[in-house]
């Protein structure tokens, strides 16, 4: 009877020890003042590493139009987030309403390039990482990541699409065209081909060849050719 009285009792007093321990873990890891070098710190390393991310999208973009205010909100994103996880790390009722205030935002705006998506990732992991003050982890972890997307975004295959609009006349011309373009380019493919009265529009997408595109005045050249114009983009095509 003993034993099992001093067994139950030892029970009891590991549960309240253990029940303790966590209580004492999560109080200790919300501290109530929040000190102004710590603040400073953690803006300034957060500053640093968006500063890193908004050079790298600048250096290894690749699409047609660059945006520069979407590269500047990748730095106000890592610390608009880094001050965001000192304010949930300062009081745990604070952080609690926090999260349920901030899982009702809802950005619409489309992001086009998967890249563009990785950088937006990016920036907000590496302000949570920050904020919580994880400066080696968030520091090595940006740069693995950026040599990562250098080499492998920047160094991808060099040769880019480009679209070609030809109008002319009439299906000579057209046959004309072809044997033109397939004798400049390296390849190419019709992407679009338009006939309305009295005129075709064609579009190829093709690989030029030693990125030269002086066979688009020779084309213009041609009779029945109205105009050529050669545009560059990204791969993505909607008819």
């Amino acid at each position: 009877m003993n034993t099992t009285l001093a067994a139950a009792a030892a029970a009891t007093q590991s549960a309240t020890n253990f029940s303790d321990i966590l209580k004492n873990s999560v109080l200790n890891n919300f501290a109530s003042d929040i000190s102004l070098s710590k603040i400073l710190i953690t803006l300034g390393i957060a500053f640093v590493i968006g500063l890193f991310i908004y050079l790298l999208y600048k250096r290894i973009f690749s699409g047609v139009l660059y945006s520069k205010s979407f590269n500047v909100s990748l730095i106000g994103m890592t610390m608009i987030t880094a001050v965001v996880i000192i304010a949930i790390n300062s009081n745990l009722v604070l952080s609690l309403g926090m999260v349920g205030a901030l899982s009702i935002v809802r950005f619409r705006t489309p992001i086009k390039d998967p890249t563009d998506l990785i950088f937006l990732f990016w920036a907000a992991v590496a302000g949570i990482v920050t904020g919580a003050g994880f400066f080696t982890l968030a520091i090595i972890g940006s740069i693995i990541v950026g040599l990562v997307l250098f080499f492998f975004v920047k160094g991808k295959t060099a040769e880019a699409p480009y679209l070609l609009v030809v109008n002319c006349d009439s299906d000579a011309t057209e046959q004309q065209v072809h044997k033109q373009v397939s004798s400049a380019v390296k390849r190419y493919n019709v992407k679009q081909k338009t006939v309305t009265g009295g005129n075709v529009e064609l579009t190829l997408e093709l690989r030029l060849r030693d990125d030269s595109s002086s066979f688009v005045n020779r084309l213009t050249e041609l009779n029945g050719v109205r105009n050529a114009v050669l545009i560059s983009y990204n791969g993505d095509y909607v008819s």
